[in-house]
């Protein structure tokens, strides 16, 4: 946490809990200037965007003419993914197999959704379930190291998984549901890290795993950004880059069309991703993921500025059932209350506790910017 004077973007609402922000003259912060300045410019969601979307279709389904599907996208059953599913079948006529992976922490409401979408849409859903025994302990890993993106175990296996995939069966088209409408605002770099730094995750691993991760799906940056793309021509296609997304009008229409049903805060589809992002960021690190989401739609003008600000002064985790949530993850890590909170109560650590490639990565992201690969480079 920063111990400089708190101050709060006259714009959005992102403030010093993120130690790197800048203001300007104006009290609007770098994360909005960067937006209207690198992202906004080069973001088509009129004719443009739509002509070179329908060329991207075109090219998916000639690449899988003969083929069970023509594309892969990856479901966990909130809003965008979901959404997105809708979109490229309904709108697009695309034949996407839906890939699910369960890393063990899926809400009841998450299953209920994905299984309401896969029946109407009549596609096929494939499930790639993470050995338990391992991700348990992985994450029991993160807890014990103290850093703040705990969450990483689930995010790296979902990211790995569904490339392997792609690869093993020479899919060469993966639709993804990041888009700019809802995520332009990224959380800063010190709220999380890198999820694929493969030489911060062994040495984390290796210090508080206990167990071989025999099965779990790695895949490096290098991999899975330079071969799996370059080399074997595996491209990410974000469709809702080249159009209008609200994401009101699609939760209406997910929840019309499919009997879809919202949840309480984005990510939430993951029980473990609830009580991660919603309860221990906040409470043991400072950092509520909620202004990176809110702001992303304050400048995309779906909240006013004055309804996140309310809305913040609110937990994003619920105190009357927040007991519960925590007994049901340590019984779910098989330990006890007890030994979680001691994790709760440690000292912080970040990723430079441990080996990190942070400077690659930082070149990198460098690098794509000035090829124009990467719009915008603020974490």
């Amino acid at each position: 946490m920063s111990n400089r004077r708190y101050q709060i973007c006259t714009n959005c609402v992102m403030d010093t809990t993120d130690s790197k922000i800048i203001f300007d003259e104006n009290g609007v912060c770098d994360h909005c200037i960067d937006f209207y300045k690198n992202v906004q410019p080069n973001w088509h969601t009129d004719e443009r965007g739509r002509v070179e979307l329908e060329s991207i279709v075109a090219k998916i389904k000639k690449s899988g003419k003969g083929k069970d599907f023509d594309c892969i996208l990856g479901i966990s059953g909130g809003v965008d993914s979901s959404y997105m599913l809708h979109i490229a079948v309904k709108e697009f006529g695309l034949r996407p197999l839906a890939f699910h992976v369960d890393g063990g922490w899926n809400s009841e409401l998450a299953v209920n959704n994905i299984e309401v979408l896969i029946e109407k849409l009549g596609l096929d859903l494939y499930t790639e379930v993470i050995d338990w025994d391992e991700m348990r302990d992985f994450q029991l890993a993160y807890f014990k190291s103290g850093v703040s993106y705990i969450d990483l175990p689930q995010d790296h296996a979902f990211i790995a998984a569904l490339y392997n995939f792609a690869n093993k069966y020479n899919i060469k088209y993966i639709l993804n549901g990041g888009n700019i409408s809802t995520e332009c605002v990224r959380n800063p770099f010190e709220w999380g890290y890198y999820g694929t730094d493969m030489d911060n995750i062994m040495d984390i691993h290796s210090q508080f795993g206990t167990i071989p991760l025999k099965s779990y799906p790695f895949s490096s940056i290098l991999r899975h950004k330079v071969y799996l793309r370059y080399i074997k021509r595996i491209k990410v296609v974000k469709p809702m880059n080249y159009f209008p997304y609200i994401k009101k009008d699609a939760v209406k229409l997910l929840s019309e069309t499919y009997g879809w049903k919202e949840y309480p805060q984005k990510h939430f589809e993951s029980r473990f991703t609830k009580f991660y992002e919603g309860y221990w960021l906040p409470v043991k690190f400072g950092y509520d993921t909620r202004k990176t989401q809110y702001s992303s739609l304050i400048i995309t003008g779906q909240m006013t500025r004055d309804e996140a600000i309310e809305r913040l002064k609110v937990p994003a985790y619920d105190p009357e059932t927040i007991a519960d949530e925590f007994k049901y993850i340590a019984t779910k890590l098989n330990i006890s209350e007890e030994e979680l909170r001691s994790y709760l109560n440690a000292p912080n650590k970040t990723y430079k506790d441990y080996k990190n490639q942070a400077r690659m990565f930082m070149l990198g992201a460098k690098i794509l910017k000035a090829i124009g690969v990467e719009r915008s480079i603020k974490r």
